[in-house]
């Protein structure tokens, strides 16, 4: 397979699938700045309302691929700062600032940044044979591309830190038990619900879903007055919107909204 990352269109919704099987879809610059492309193509389709991101063959994504790029060398050590900063950080960034639904299939062993880029997504799903592994601690890295972040938010400071500090592996049933992810699903049922909530995202108000990944971007970090003013002026916003009509419209005439064009 030549193509490092696979673009999959559907109706109203596109599949990522990271493509190097052979080393667990480990990440290089090119696979980041290609994904990084495909984001912004997605970003700027209106058609294009959700997307699903998930790896070939047997792992989601191996973390950083431990190539010449990251390597010791006798004229010095790599310069990490600016590959995580450069490329791992802006992706992670991208996903959460994406007024897309991000769903993250995960189809295997996610592990380093490859965990932080399905903990970034809006929906984590696992199969239930995948795992998810903090590995940095293990070569003498600490954890970038967002991992403490989310981390510490989703399991808490003493879990999180435990997680970090030890890199021990945690099964996908434990994860979603933990609150790291939204749910742990049979392996075979992994790609249907992954695709059905896709399809599901096509059909939601699109502003809204914007809205709401807004709103959730910001609370980490706002008092409570200021997410109350945010979510004063997000409401303003939906409120002006065709889809708040159409909503208002569905709900008097006992019907499904249709929020989707055509």
């Amino acid at each position: 397979m030549d193509d490092i990352l696979l673009v999959e269109q559907y109706d109203g919704w596109r599949k990522f699938t990271l493509n190097r099987p052979a080393i667990m879809n480990a990440l290089s610059v090119a696979m980041v700045q290609r994904l990084l492309a495909e984001m912004d193509a997605a970003e700027a389709d209106p058609a294009t309302r959700a997307v699903v991101l998930t790896g070939a063959g047997r792992g989601f994504c191996a973390g950083q691929e431990l190539g010449a790029e990251v390597m010791p060398t006798e004229a010095g050590p790599p310069d990490l700062e600016a590959l995580a900063g450069t490329w791992h950080h802006v992706a992670v960034a991208r996903i959460r600032a994406s007024r897309l639904p991000f769903i993250a299939a995960v189809n295997g062993v996610a592990a380093g940044a490859g965990a932080a880029f399905a903990l970034a997504c809006d929906f984590v799903l696992a199969a239930k044979s995948a795992t998810f592994v903090q590995a940095f601690v293990r070569i003498g890295l600490v954890p970038d591309s967002g991992a403490s972040w989310f981390l510490s938010r989703s399991v808490g400071d003493a879990r999180g830190r435990a997680l970090a500090l030890l890199g021990d592996a945690v099964p996908a049933q434990q994860a979603a038990d933990w609150g790291m992810i939204w749910r742990a699903v049979d392996d075979a049922a992994l790609m249907t619900d992954a695709e059905a909530l896709a399809t599901r995202m096509v059909q939601a108000p699109a502003e809204a879903i914007a809205g709401i990944k807004a709103l959730f971007a910001a609370a980490p970090t706002n008092t409570l007055q200021q997410q109350l003013d945010l979510e004063a002026k997000l409401q303003g916003k939906a409120g002006r919107s065709a889809e708040f009509a159409e909503g208002v419209r569905a709900f008097k005439e006992k019907r499904p909204p249709r929020y989707r064009p055509g």
